[in-house]
């Protein structure tokens, strides 16, 4: 094994333990597909009705936008690692409001801490994992974020129907607690510390992240850290400021498709919409199914992000969401209207919501987190991370919110007909916007950002002058 390869495992195993704590944000994304059918029975000791469980779902969401600014001061100031182990309380506190809930006042209260977490996790995770890695293996250390996230709902699915929701509660807080005790020991970011100018904390941790000569690196590092700190990044760079306004607009616009394809309400929902299907199958098989096709397709996006690239990954993702999300709402719209039609077609929402993940898994749910890590320079990257994600939070929050909303009011089929026209203009935006940043330095890709921005100048002053 040369000197590099046993470099990469050590960034991997570094970004592991790392993404422990996104796991815990997965566990907390996943927990109401099985809990809501058992808050909503009869034999719950806390009555649930349906408006109360759509805002047990997505009340953590709406709370995960309040965090991200605090999350950035708090990173840019005391350490992208310091902020993470912060993040675990939050996790701690919510799972044990769960525990002790008698109410469902108290459940929304354990959801809220639930959302503060998510939000710092979100805000600061990828920064720390794109810090820590070389360029060759940045993109898979970045999908490790979403996959460990994936892998928490699954537990979620996998053990929620079999235990009582207290019970889950309590599996669920080992994760947090175990992130703390083992992330407690890892490096910090060398990029925070030469930030400060602290280069022999740089150089102890870069050495602690590689097992080849950290020389080249370190001076690469430094110099690029020292180029974006000449100007003092701040809110107002990322309008201002072209080519970080550019960034930003990409960013934005994918984050938007990644909400507005649906994948946070087909998560959460989860056994309500198997449920409906009418399926020989249980629900709760099938959210089993579900959850084990997300992590193993995760695990196929870590290893091709690198090879294919951001933008294959994402085209291939929004068009293969885009037609499951038509086929599962025109499946629907038969079985309200015409149920004769479909008697031999149970089978067909099972397989076109596997389809669905398989395809939103291997881009558009891990590769957005990438973007936000390359696109930005070191000096501006904790603000438009956390903009990022109030975003994100507040979009998802929408999407889980008003599919119960739209469900109730206009049939579940107008919901994932939405969803499929969202998917397939996100498809062309990515199409025309989106760059290509695989294999590339920050400052390669900063420097085609200012191309790109120089070139749309240049045509707009063609434009004025014809």
């Amino acid at each position: 094994m040369t000197a590099k390869t046993r470099s990469h495992w050590k960034e991997y195993g570094t970004a592991l333990c790392a993404t422990l704590i996104t796991a815990t944000a997965g566990t907390c994304y996943g927990w109401p597909s099985p809990t809501l059918p058992y808050l909503q029975s009869k034999e719950s000791y806390i009555p649930t009705s349906q408006d109360e469980g759509s805002w047990i779902v997505s009340i953590m969401i709406l709370c995960s936008a309040l965090t991200p600014i605090p999350s950035a001061y708090f990173a840019d100031r005391f350490g992208r690692k310091t902020t993470l182990l912060l993040g675990a309380i939050p996790f701690i506190l919510g799972w044990v409001l769960v525990i002790v809930a008698k109410s469902v006042a108290v459940l929304y209260v354990a959801r809220m801490f639930s959302g503060l977490g998510y939000g710092i996790v979100y805000t600061v995770a990828p920064m720390y994992t794109g810090e820590i890695a070389t360029n060759e293996v940045r993109g898979a250390l970045s999908t490790l974020i979403t996959l460990m996230n994936k892998v928490g709902i699954l537990a979620q699915y996998c053990i929620g129907p079999f235990v009582s929701m207290r019970t889950l509660a309590a599996i669920n807080l080992i994760l947090p607690i175990s992130f703390v005790i083992t992330f407690i020991f890892l490096p910090e970011s060398p990029y925070y510390y030469l930030k400060f100018e602290r280069s022999e904390r740089a150089e102890r941790s870069l050495r602690s992240l590689r097992t080849d000569d950290i020389r080249l690196e370190l001076k690469n590092i430094e110099i690029n850290v020292q180029e974006d700190m000449k100007n003092k990044g701040s809110w107002g760079d990322l309008i201002f400021e072209a080519t970080n306004r550019k960034a930003m607009w990409i960013s934005i616009g994918v984050f938007t498709i990644q909400q507005l394809c649906g994948s946070a309400a087909v998560v959460a929902y989860a056994q309500i919409i198997f449920k409906s299907t009418e399926s020989k199958i249980d629900p709760y098989q099938e959210s089993i199914i579900l959850g084990c096709v997300q992590v193993a397709t995760c695990t196929l996006s870590v290893i091709l992000v690198d090879r294919v690239g951001r933008k294959p990954l994402l085209l291939l993702s929004a068009l293969g969401v885009g037609l499951m999300n038509g086929t599962i709402g025109t499946y629907f719209y038969f079985a309200t209207w015409y149920k004769s039609s479909i008697e031999n077609l149970h089978w067909l929402p099972l397989a076109a919501i596997v389809v669905y993940i398989i395809c939103y898994a291997i881009g558009l749910s891990t590769v957005p987190y990438v973007i936000i890590g390359e696109m930005f320079p070191t000096n501006v990257k904790l603000y438009a991370s956390c903009v990022a994600h109030i975003y994100t939070g507040i979009s998802m929050f929408a999407v889980q919110k008003l599919f119960q909303v739209v469900k109730d009011s206009w049939g579940i089929y107008t919901a994932f007909w939405g969803f499929a026209v969202f998917s397939l203009l996100g498809l062309a935006y990515m199409l025309i916007a989106l760059p290509e940043t695989k294999g590339k330095s920050f400052a390669n890709i900063q420097a085609g950002l200012k191309r790109d921005v120089a070139r749309d100048n240049a045509s707009k002053l063609m434009t004025v002058e014809y």
